[in-house]
C-alpha cells in the first residue's frame, strides 16, 4: 500500500503523517530544495497556528465554504491542533487577540521536530521533484535535476498550495493538469490581499508606508446589509493593504468583480459619535489653521488628515457637519486587487463538489486533494493554517481508508 504525497507544506506533511499512521508506505515529493518553506515564512512575524474563539464563530470565518470545512475541523480542529503541537514538547499560548502561538513564536522548532518524527516513522522525502502530470498508465511524472522521473503509487494526495507564493513553490502550475483530468477548478484569485487606489501624487509621496490606526472599515454586502471591521491598515504607493483590509478582502474583491470598482467607507474616529464630532468642529478656531483645529478638537492629524483632504472638497472641509460626516464615513474607491503573487493566500481551486467526504476526486479514483489548492478561503488569524492541517489529515487518512476498502 503505497501513497505519494505531492507538496511539502502543512497539508502535505499532515497527510503524510496520517497515511503513515494508517500503515501505508509514504513518499513525499516537493519541488523546492526543502519542505515547509511557506510555513517558515508564515512564522517570521510569529507563527499564528490557530485561534481560540468558540467553534461557531470560528467556522463562520470560512464564509460560503463553512459547510465543507466544518467536517474537516470536526476531525481535527483548533484544540486538537494545539494538543498535537504539545506532543512535540512545544507549549502554546493565547494572545490578546485570541490568536494561538507557540510559546517561542517560531515555526522552525516545530517544523524540525515534525520532520524528524516523520523520518523516524519511515516517510521518504524527495526534494527538487516538480510534479508534471500522469503517464498513460497512471504513473506520476516529476521533473528533477537528473531528468524526468516516473513513479507508481497506489494513491496520491495532492497538496500543492494556491498561486500566491510562486517563489516558494505555490505557483498554481497544477491547475491545467487537473483540468485535463476533468476536475472542476475555480479560477485562482488573490485573498488576504491589498487593493489599488488612484491616490494623487502628493498624497502617496507624503504618506505611502504610513499606518492608519484605530479605524473602522465598512462595506455594503451583496444582500444590502453592512459589514464592518475595526483595526488598522497601511497606505501604499499603489493603494492600501494590512490587517483590516485583509479581513474584508473577499467582499471587496468580489464587489470589484461584479461592479468593476468597490467602495469602502472609513470611520476615522470610531470612538466618537457624529454629533460630538460636529459640535467639536463647530467651535471657533480663531487664528488656528484647519489642521491644528482638526488635531486639537477631534484628534485627526497626519495620514488621517491627509485621507480627508484627498477625498473631501475644499468647500466641505469648511462645513463642520459635512466634515464630521466624512470623518465617520469617508468613501475610498478601490480599483483592483493586487496581483495574486502579492497576496497572502488564494481563493479558488478544486471545487468541493467534485470531491467525496475523504477529499478524493470522484472522477479520478485514488487522487486526493488537500490544503490551499481546495476552493476555500479564510482571513488571517490562524484560520488558514488550521484548515490546511485538518484537510491534510482527512486526505491522508482517507487515502488509507480507500485503499483498504478496495
Amino acid at each position: 500500500m503505497t501513497i505519494a504525497i505531492i507538496g511539502g507544506g502543512p497539508a502535505g506533511l499532515m497527510a503524510a503523517e496520517a497515511a503513515r499512521a494508517g500503515g501505508a508506505q509514504v513518499d513525499l515529493y516537493d519541488a523546492m530544495p526543502s519542505v515547509g518553506r511557506k510555513f517558515l515564512l508564515a512564522g517570521k512575524g510569529g507563527l499564528n497556528l490557530t485561534h481560540s474563539e468558540p467553534i461557531e464563530p470560528f467556522l463562520a470565518r470560512y464564509g460560503a465554504r463553512r459547510a465543507q470545512i466544518a467536517p474537516l475541523l470536526a476531525a481535527f480542529g483548533p484544540e486538537a491542533l494545539r494538543a498535537w503541537v504539545g506532543e512535540f514538547g512545544i507549549e502554546t499560548f493565547v494572545g490578546t487577540s485570541g490568536r494561538v502561538f507557540p510559546k517561542d513564536m517560531k515555526a522552525a522548532p516545530l517544523l524540525r521536530a515534525w520532520l524528524r518524527r516523520l523520518r523516524q516513522a519511515g516517510v521518504n522525502f524527495h526534494i527538487r521533484h516538480r510534479w508534471s502530470g500522469w503517464t498513460e498508465d497512471g504513473g506520476l511524472t516529476f521533473t528533477t535535476p537528473q531528468g524526468v522521473r516516473t513513479v507508481q503509487a497506489d494513491a496520491v494526495v495532492l497538496a500543492l498550495g494556491g498561486g500566491s507564493w510562486p517563489a516558494l513553490g505555490s505557483d498554481g502550475g497544477w491547475v491545467p493538469l487537473l483540468r485535463q483530468r476533468g476536475a472542476v477548478v475555480t479560477p485562482l484569485r488573490p485573498a488576504n490581499c491589498g487593493f489599488d487606489v488612484a491616490w494623487t501624487e502628493h498624497f502617496k509621496s507624503k504618506f505611502a508606508g504610513q499606518p492608519v490606526k484605530s479605524v473602522a472599515l465598512k462595506i455594503l454586502t451583496p444582500t444590502g446589509g453592512e459589514c464592518w471591521q475595526q483595526g488598522e491598515f497601511v497606505v501604499t504607493t499603489t493603494g492600501v493593504e494590512g490587517g483590516v483590509i485583509y479581513a474584508m478582502s473577499s467582499l471587496l474583491r468580489d464587489e470589484i468583480l461584479a461592479k468593476e470598482t468597490a467602495t469602502m467607507r472609513l470611520d476615522l474616529a470610531p470612538d466618537r459619535d457624529l454629533s460630538r464630532l460636529t459640535n467639536e468642529l463647530s467651535r471657533p478656531r480663531g487664528k488656528r489653521t484647519m489642521a491644528t483645529h482638526l488635531d486639537r478638537r477631534v484628534g485627526i492629524s497626519g495620514v488621517k488628515a491627509g485621507l480627508l483632504r484627498e477625498v473631501v472638497s475644499k468647500e466641505d472641509f469648511t462645513d463642520p457637519a459635512k466634515l464630521a460626516a466624512a470623518i465617520k464615513s469617508l468613501p475610498i474607491t478601490l480599483l483592483a486587487p493586487r496581483p495574486l503573487d502579492e497576496a497572502i493566500s488564494t481563493a479558488g481551486g478544486v471545487a468541493f463538489e467534485v470531491l467525496d467526504a475523504r477529499l478524493m476526486l470522484r472522477d479520478v479514483p485514488g487522487v486526493f486533494c488537500a490544503g490551499e489548492m481546495l476552493d476555500w478561503e479564510a482571513p488571517t488569524g490562524g484560520y488558514l493554517l488550521t484548515a490546511c492541517f485538518a484537510s491534510g489529515r482527512v486526505a491522508g487518512a482517507g487515502a488509507v481508508e480507500w485503499l483498504k476498502s478496495r
